[in-house]
């Protein structure tokens, strides 16, 4: 039997007038591949993450959901909000169920067993999934270069168990596993493991890139870059949690933007072929850690100390990309530039904001 030759899809990039573009719509896919009524938080991150890259992928998609948040709210009750093949793994074995998905895939293709062009093959994993216990299978699906694209859609903390800490929670941030006393202050005392870094250094032949839900089209071009590029793909998307990081519920979108303009969530992409990062990526403003830090509850015991080190770790940050950074940002680096959080007078500016 002659081999039949695996056709894989190609998928067009969004137009966008620039690269903040908030309220700028391009012609998008009308079929929804996620479609509303599922059982995650209001103003859920991941569920919004979700619903962007399944409809930047299209209808030929098939989804892999190691436990976690978006697995549990979404499966229960014999009922899921997914329009196209979904698959539930074990937290462990993200990246090893998928690229058996993407292996047993072309091998049907090859053999005449299944008809039509290479599905997009998604992992949607958690941070504790693809930070944390599913490291190692996420890496050898990479390694091997799989035809699939792993996403870790970025909550910083294990959301599904009760909001405890994981080695994406950022420096500060209050968990279960984290909480704030005599003894330390700050409460999370480590500041967050580099995943995505990590992914493009130990795989450069892999297309890598960070993303937010703050900015949708950028998203989706990323999504779309990752599932055109032939073998794996990485995908690191900030996606706010309501429930442990405490904020109001229409904030999402807003804190997927601060957390960028202030410098603790770096926009990138990783060129395989040129083996460089690109930088190019700017936000419309740049601001000081404290502006997105005050929207949160999570953060609401830091002292000025402890703001100061987020904010020499955001600049390290800009420093990273090659931005230059402006004297505020400098001197929001200094504590005694600096009031504290939990003063009285600063909580009632900030209560009138929010």
């Amino acid at each position: 039997m002659a081999t039949i030759e695996v056709q894989r899809q190609l998928l067009p990039i969004l137009d966008s007038p620039n690269q903040g573009a908030r309220f700028y719509n391009p012609e998008l896919p009308s079929s929804e591949p996620f479609v509303p009524g599922h059982r995650t938080c209001a103003g859920c991150g991941p569920s919004i993450q979700y619903r962007m890259t399944s409809k930047a992928a299209g209808d030929n998609t098939i989804l892999v959901g190691p436990t976690g948040c978006m697995y549990v709210a979404n499966s229960s009750y014999l009922c899921t909000p997914y329009n196209v093949p979904w698959a539930h793994t074990q937290i462990g074995s993200a990246g090893s169920f998928t690229a058996g998905v993407a292996a047993a895939y072309e091998a049907m293709i090859r053999k005449g067993k299944w008809k039509g062009k290479f599905p997009n093959i998604i992992c949607e994993a958690g941070d504790g999934s693809a930070s944390d216990i599913g490291l190692a299978s996420i890496s050898g699906a990479l390694y091997r270069n799989h035809d699939c694209l792993i996403i870790c859609y970025d909550n910083e903390q294990y959301a599904n168990t009760g909001i405890q800490a994981s080695s994406r929670t950022p420096y500060g941030g209050m968990t279960t596993f984290s909480p704030p006393g005599p003894e330390v202050p700050e409460g999370k005392k480590l500041y967050p493991k580099d995943l995505a870094r990590m992914m493009a250094a130990g795989h450069p032949h892999c297309y890598v890139a960070t993303a937010s839900v703050g900015y949708p089209i950028d998203l989706m071009n990323k999504v779309r870059k990752g599932l055109n590029h032939k073998g794996a793909a990485y995908l690191m998307v900030y996606t706010p949690c309501q429930k442990g990081f405490v904020y109001e519920t229409p904030r999402s979108i807003d804190l997927g933007r601060l957390v960028v303009e202030c410098g603790l969530y770096p926009m990138w992409e990783w060129n395989p072929e040129k083996r460089e990062f690109n930088y190019s990526f700017r936000p419309a403003s740049m601001r000081p850690v404290s502006e997105y830090l005050k929207l949160q509850g999570r953060f609401g015991h830091l002292h000025a100390e402890h703001i100061a080190n987020l904010q020499k770790f955001a600049n390290e940050q800009w420093k990273m990309m090659g931005v230059a950074l402006p004297e505020a940002l400098i001197k929001s680096a200094d504590a005694k530039n600096l009031t504290n959080m939990a003063a009285a007078t600063e909580a009632a500016a900030v209560a009138e904001t929010v």
